[in-house]
């Protein structure tokens, strides 16, 4: 293969001109004609038995020629992009054969390639930092909530009904004194203050005891979801069976015992707090870097291709459809659920596909000025953390990932690490 010419014609847009040898192109053509020829009948001829030269005087020098161009165009195309110094863009290619036959392989190809890129000041950019302080009403927060998770539920017997007491009740509605369908329950539980009702009728149950028969009178409101029931004033029939409360664990050693790997509650909190501070400084870490994300797009000078939003767009959706499947769910039924159609999806993936395709242009761009080239320990290095996470050979996590364009994803890596680390970094107010 050899690069005849290379020439811009649009923005991200060049035209390549490539040449294949004549015995490159002579020995694809003889491939083919080895496959094909199984399929092919020529009179006085067997089936697949025909040699080549009878087969092409039949049906024509080139009868072989489309296949053998098919073979040998990827490799001719990718080879030539390389020796341009372009960066492809999987996109439309506009193909045009300029010659096929005894001289070999003559084809232009315009394809689509990554932008241009600009990007200055991308150090000492300003960020804030969260607060990760954890206070000990933070860690008290924690522990009452391990002890809402343990609570166990008691029955009330000597009180009436309050607020948050669970109630077990039968109820019955009645407009203009008829029943109304959907207005009638047994055995029905009700948390007092949950708003699990319409409006008023929790805070009438309140009050009364065990064995309890009363009227609730309530009006639906407006907007209620039935016709017949909208702005209506009713009356329920409820008969109080049970009350009952959650009865929260004491905070002390056995609950720490109970819920932890600890003996007191004192190291308990303090684990609680350990884990909190480590979560804050994270969710703080992580910030920092959209922060310093959101920056570094804003100071990208690039005319971006559309189809590498669309590249990135599709990416995103299969990866969202691997993760429905995880869940025992399928692309067709999430939509059907959602009400969504397949674009109005990938429109909601479009903003999140911009952020990803500019920072990953910026970083690569910053990783060039800053001449970053990761050594091939680094890359090793990479390879082993990729298969043990994975629980693979380093060998065939190789097969999968070339080691080019593992070493791009280290050194944009690199790149982010030198702007996080000259960026001024104050508190939050």
């Amino acid at each position: 293969m050899s690069l005849k010419s290379s020439q811009k014609v649009d923005v991200n847009r060049y035209q390549l001109e490539v040449e294949v040898a004549a015995d490159v192109f002579e020995k694809a053509v003889d491939r083919a004609f080895r496959k094909e020829s199984k399929k092919i009948t020529i009179p006085g001829f067997r089936k697949g038995k025909a040699p080549r030269a009878f087969i092409e005087k039949y049906y024509g020098k080139d009868v072989f020629y489309e296949d053998a161009i098919n073979q040998v165009y990827p490799s001719a195309l990718g080879d030539a992009v390389e020796e341009a110094g372009l960066e492809f863009v999987e996109d439309k290619i506009d193909f045009d054969l300029v010659e096929a036959g005894e001289n070999g392989l003559t084809f232009k190809a315009t394809i689509t390639t990554k932008p241009e890129v600009s990007i200055e000041n991308y150090k000492g950019l300003e960020v804030k930092k969260q607060n990760t302080a954890v206070t000990d009403e933070d860690v008290e927060a924690e522990v009452n909530r391990a002890r809402e998770r343990n609570a166990r539920m008691v029955t009330v017997e000597d009180r009436p009904a309050e607020k948050d007491d669970i109630t077990v009740i039968d109820f019955e509605g009645f407009l203009n004194g008829e029943p109304f369908e959907g207005g009638k329950g047994e055995n029905y539980s009700l948390t007092l203050g949950s708003n699990q009702f319409i409006p008023g009728f929790e805070d009438q149950i309140i009050g009364h005891s065990t064995n309890d028969e009363f009227d609730v009178n309530v009006t639906f409101p407006e907007e209620y979801h039935a016709e017949n029931l909208k702005g209506k004033p009713a009356v329920f029939h409820v008969k109080l069976h049970e009350i009952k409360k959650k009865e929260l664990p004491a905070a002390d050693d056995d609950f720490a015992k109970d819920v932890s790997s600890f003996d007191t509650l004192d190291e308990y909190k303090a684990d609680i707090r350990h884990h909190l501070e480590e979560s804050r400084e994270k969710a703080a870490k992580d910030d920092i870097d959209n922060q310093i994300i959101d920056q570094l797009n804003g100071l990208l000078e690039a005319e971006i291709p559309e189809a590498m939003f669309q590249n990135r767009i599709n990416e995103d959706v299969r990866e969202f459809g691997y993760r429905l499947q995880s869940q025992g769910l399928d692309y067709d039924t999430y939509l059907k659920y959602t009400g969504m159609d397949s674009e109005k999806l990938r429109e909601s993936f479009r903003p999140q596909a911009e952020r990803q395709v500019k920072i990953r242009l910026a970083l690569e761009k910053i990783a060039k000025l800053e001449n970053i080239e990761p050594t091939q320990e680094e890359i090793d290095e990479e390879y082993k953390k990729i298969a043990d996470a994975y629980k693979m050979e380093a060998e065939q996590v190789k097969g999968f990932i070339p080691q080019a364009e593992l070493a791009k994803d280290i050194a944009v890596e690199k790149a982010m690490g030198i702007v996080r680390d000259s960026a001024k970094v104050t508190a939050a107010e």
